[in-house]
Order: structure tokens, then C-alpha cells, then sequence
């Protein structure tokens, strides 16, 4: 059912019964995707004395425990505080939910030993696009991202000043296909971290980074509204699912 959302001074008609979902889902095992050298999440009954919480045991109830990482096994929503030493929850930073979003693809260019995407890329996929939210597919687009296993494996990242760029494009919301924006091994610097969230100059705590998001491929690329969610935990990164909408018209409402 085709529906109205007035945002920005803007009247977008989309179809809110055909949302795109770009997130990949926690799920037990090997099959579940990981980074970060954490192993993999485990969903399992809890269990006391006799009690085992599986209906296919003899519970009443199926009752499991889920032991996981929100930055190592799952799409997830970061804030500036995954960087900071103060203290800051995506929970309490993201209060807004709709967002115009511009989805692009690229494939990372060789730089040494390293697959990187570059400010002259974006430069070029952006030029006279404005917009909220950027979600970027890396080419080759694998289905077996959704379950691939990232440690010491030198994924594709963002340059610094990629990074810098998008922020200067206004750009609040930067979702990847990545582990990372930044080297899996870095020493620590965070350079497209901290130039996307301008932590040495003026900090951006109303701007989220998204991590391992997946474009199926029928999804073109181009302009959408995006919803973007985020589980309610009081954590600097918060498993999300991410969902685009197609823009069938939009109109200015002065």
C-alpha cells in the first residue's frame, strides 16, 4: 500500500509493505558470519538441574541464552562512542529513524597488499548527490559475505580521507558490507573512524557507522528512504536491521 512520509520539508511516497531488508541476521554456529577473532555466537536452552529450556526436551517453553558480540557477528549500528573514551550509547545518540539514503557500488582498489575505496571513488559516485545516508556494496558482491569468517583475512577498507569526505558531504549514516570502515590491523590509528566522526575536531554524536550490511544484488543502485533500527541496548554499538525503501515520488511541502 503506497504511503506518504513528510520528511525535511519533503513528501516521499514509498510502499511500506516492500521493505528491503540489507541486514544479516545472528544465528548459531560456524554458518553465522564473524570478525574480531571472537569465535562464533551461541544460542543454546538454559539449563538448571533438570530443567533443559528445549520443547524438544520436555520444556514447556523453548527458553535459550545468546552469548554474541554485536561488532564480531551481525549487522550493527555504532556510535562515536565505539572510539571515545567517554562513555556514549547508540541507544540514547540515534533518535531519528528515516533517512534519505543513496546506495552505490564499488569495487575497493588495490593499494599494496590491500583493498581499499578511495576519496576519488566517492568523489566520482557523489558528485551532485546529496543526501542522509550512505550505504556503499563492495564488488565482487558474494552471497557468502552473509557467512564468512573476516579474521586475519585483511578484509577491504575505507581510506581516511574517503572518510573525510563523506562528512564533508553532510553525510550522517555510512552503511558497509564490511567488517570495518577502517584495516583489520591498523595499530590502533582508526583513521576513517575518527575522520568520519571528526573526534579530534567537532565530534559528530548525531552520525552512526553500520557495519556488515548485505545488498542482494537484484537491489539497484540509487536513491531510498532508509529505516534504520537499532535493538535497545545501552552499548556504543547495538545489533540493527537496516531497511530501504523505494522512492516512488517525492515533492517539496513549503
Amino acid at each position: 500500500m503506497k504511503t506518504s512520509i513528510k520528511h525535511n520539508n519533503k513528501v516521499f511516497i514509498t510502499d511500506l509493505s516492500e521493505p528491503i531488508d540489507i541486514s544479516i541476521a545472528i544465528r548459531n554456529g560456524d554458518e553465522n558470519l564473524s570478525a574480531w577473532y571472537v569465535g562464533v555466537p551461541e544460542i543454546s536452552p538454559v539449563i538448571d538441574g533438570d530443567f533443559v529450556g528445549s520443547v524438544k526436551k520436555g520444556a514447556s517453553v523453548n527458553f535459550n541464552s545468546i552469548k554474541f558480540n554485536p561488532h564480531a557477528h551481525g549487522t550493527h549500528t555504532e556510535c562515536l562512542g565505539h572510539i571515545t573514551e567517554t562513555s556514549y550509547s547508540v541507544n540514547q545518540l540515534l533518535k531519528q529513524y528515516f533517512f534519505t539514503a543513496r546506495l552505490i557500488s564499488l569495487a575497493p582498489e588495490n593499494k599494496d597488499d590491500d583493498k581499499v575505496i578511495t576519496r576519488s571513488q566517492l568523489k566520482k559516485a557523489l558528485e551532485n548527490v546529496e543526501t542522509e545516508a550512505l550505504i556503499i556494496r563492495t564488488l565482487p558482491n558474494e552471497e557468502n559475505k552473509k557467512q564468512r569468517h573476516y579474521s586475519h583475512t585483511n578484509p577491504p577498507y575505507l581510506s581516511g580521507p574517503a572518510a573525510e569526505f563523506i562528512r564533508e558531504k553532510g553525510i550522517k549514516h555510512l552503511l558497509v558490507d564490511l567488517p570495518s570502515v577502517d584495516k583489520e590491523r591498523d595499530e590502533g590509528r582508526l583513521v576513517a573512524h575518527k575522520a568520519f566522526w571528526d573526534v579530534e575536531g567537532n565530534p559528530r554524536l548525531d552520525a552512526t557507522i553500520t557495519e556488515f550490511v548485505f545488498v542482494p544484488d537484484q537491489v539497484i543502485d540509487g536513491n531510498y528512504l532508509l529505516n534504520l533500527q537499532t535493538a535497545a541496548f545501552e552499548n556504543d554499538a547495538a545489533p540493527s536491521r537496516p531497511l530501504l525503501y523505494k522512492i516512488l515520488t517525492h515533492e517539496s511541502n513549503h
